[in-house]
């Protein structure tokens, strides 16, 4: 795991799902080819959601494919097998949902021991309230801004709190003095990049609104740009 990657400034995570799925391993490359340095893999098991666009099998197989960090957000109802496994492929970073965990302790303690970034990810909905005992051992907290595994659905926006949201927990992470990385996912454009990345988060996951499957490189080009604008504004200030 490339530690410099992690603490780099409004960190890009490509979603796997907005690529070509019949074309992965080219878009991939692509995306390496074009600057990216991680990839975020959503994996669901059917039953968290109503969502299951990708297995293990396919992210067992681009593992060997890539250099590229694996940034995995699990969502399952039943977690254990899941984290086994994507431990054993190897991947760089692993949240899971906190709705589903009954040990989110425990489990935050396993994906650390194997030297893999561990964190929880939580719906729009679920209270900051639930990382009061664990955020220390957060390296990262994922904010979902729409529900998670409705993406394919035109009437599934941002929350309208999700700003709030965001906020309160960069003061939570403050006031205790933390490393904890902020990571946000769903509908994430590109003024979402300039107005959070300069201070309020550190990891975006670009998906559809953002990386187009047909200019790859264009995208991403665009994108590192405005991550740059972004990293200038947070000097300045």
């Amino acid at each position: 795991m490339s530690i410099e990657i992690w603490n780099r400034k409004c960190i890009i995570s490509t979603s796997l799902i907005t690529l070509d799925l019949c074309n992965l391993e080219s878009q991939v490359r692509q995306l390496e080819d074009a600057g990216l340095e991680m990839l975020h893999v959503d994996l669901l098991d059917g039953y968290f959601s109503p969502s299951m666009p990708i297995g293990l099998d396919v992210i067992r197989q681009l593992r060997k494919k890539t250099n590229l960090e694996f940034d995995v957000h699990l969502m399952a109802d039943s977690q254990e097998y899941f984290v086994n496994e994507l431990l054993d492929i190897g991947v760089q970073q692993l949240v899971f949902h906190v709705e589903c965990e009954p040990h989110i302790d425990n489990r935050l303690n396993m994906i650390r021991a194997k030297g893999v970034r561990a964190g929880v990810a939580l719906k729009p909905s679920t209270s900051l309230s639930t990382l009061d005992y664990v955020l220390e051992k957060c390296d990262t907290v994922l904010l979902m801004l729409i529900n998670p595994g409705y993406a394919g659905s035109a009437s599934e926006q941002q929350v309208p709190y999700a700003a709030r949201k965001i906020w309160e927990l960069r003061k939570m992470i403050e006031d205790r003095a933390l490393d904890t990385k902020i990571e946000i996912d769903g509908r994430i454009s590109q003024a979402n990049l300039l107005s959070l990345g300069s201070r309020d988060v550190d990891i975006f996951v670009a998906g559809s609104t953002c990386i187009k499957r047909d200019d790859i490189s264009g995208s991403v080009r665009e994108l590192l740009a405005l991550r740059e604008k972004a990293i200038s504004h947070q000097e300045v200030h």
